[in-house]
């Protein structure tokens, strides 16, 4: 007999990405959450790129890839504006007003938006259950969103609805940056994207997070976790991003944001003591399953063994 323990395959190398993807990001929230509270949504997206940066710099140095970085900059470093400054301020602000396991919902419906502008940039024209899932995954974020409808400030000074906004702003931001690096920056290596995307996102939050830091010497716990979201969940998780995209493109690295909200939402219940409730998991479940129809992950010819049966 033979032995199914020996002879089973290992998981791909992509897959391992893939997991260990969706647990690092799921704990940014976490660190994001702790760090802002001190510094500030400014400062706060504007260090964790920076760390990045510094982490990546010399790797990149010692694999002897700046010269790919020099002769692609410009589009790298736009990329990181998109990919990473622009959206960590915006999840930044959000997170000083609305949970990590809210905020980390509304981030799965990344591939939703990333479906609908690679239909209006890339003309890739979706099918009518594609089309399908677009409906009903906007339809699980304006569920999401309208639970938080409330232009009432909350103890934070921030009404949730703004909080909301940025959320999905984010969710646009990188939602075209995948669409631009698949359309012009396909042929360039994945750390050379992950070093310039933060060398990028820390050039253009630098300004703007020096005007707005806190009077207050941030405590230890604060720098911690900026350290913390800056070497772990921006520096290796964008490694392991691009390289998941060079494996299987950005569609299927877009998906890792269905994954991510689990470990968001279970860090915030053990370590924050936050709360989900039914509505917000009943929102998840029509977010997740529009985006999974609109990026052709779920397919009608799939489920066909199962009519049969039924």
């Amino acid at each position: 007999m033979t032995n199914r323990s020996a002879t089973a395959a290992p998981p791909a190398p992509w897959l391992r990405d893939f997991i260990s993807l969706a647990a690092i990001w799921g704990a940014s929230f976490l660190f994001m959450h702790i760090s802002v509270l001190e510094f500030g949504a400014l400062p706060t997206a504007a260090l964790r790129v920076a760390v990045g940066a510094a982490f990546l710099g010399p790797l990149l140095l010692y694999k002897g890839q700046a010269g790919a970085l020099k002769a692609a900059w410009k589009r790298v470093f736009l990329v990181g504006l998109l990919n990473s400054g622009i959206p960590f301020a915006l999840l930044c602000f959000a997170l000083m007003s609305i949970t990590t396991g809210l905020s980390s919902i509304l981030n799965a419906s990344v591939p939703l938006f990333g479906a609908l502008v690679a239909w209006l940039w890339l003309r890739d024209q979706p099918d009518k259950f594609r089309l399908l899932g677009l409906v009903l995954g906007f339809g699980g974020v304006a569920m999401l969103a309208g639970d938080q409808a409330s232009f009432k400030p909350n103890a934070s000074g921030i009404a949730p609805i703004w909080a909301v906004l940025a959320c999905l702003g984010a969710c646009v931001c990188y939602a075209i940056s995948a669409s631009f690096t698949k359309r012009y920056l396909g042929d360039v290596p994945p750390l050379v994207l992950a070093t310039g995307s933060q060398m990028g996102a820390c050039l253009g939050l630098a300004l703007p997070a020096i005007w707005w830091w806190p009077a207050q010497v941030p405590s230890a716990k604060a720098w911690l976790a900026v350290l913390a979201v800056g070497v772990v969940c921006s520096a290796v998780a964008y490694l392991l991003f691009f390289r998941v995209i060079a494996a299987k493109g950005p569609a299927h690295a877009l998906t890792v944001t269905y994954v991510v909200p689990v470990f968001a939402v279970f860090y915030g219940v053990v370590f924050l003591k936050e709360t989900v409730n039914a509505w917000m998991l009943l929102s998840a479940l029509v977010i997740i399953c529009g985006t999974a129809l609109s990026t052709g992950l779920l397919q009608p010819a799939r489920w066909r063994w199962l009519a049969r049966s039924v």
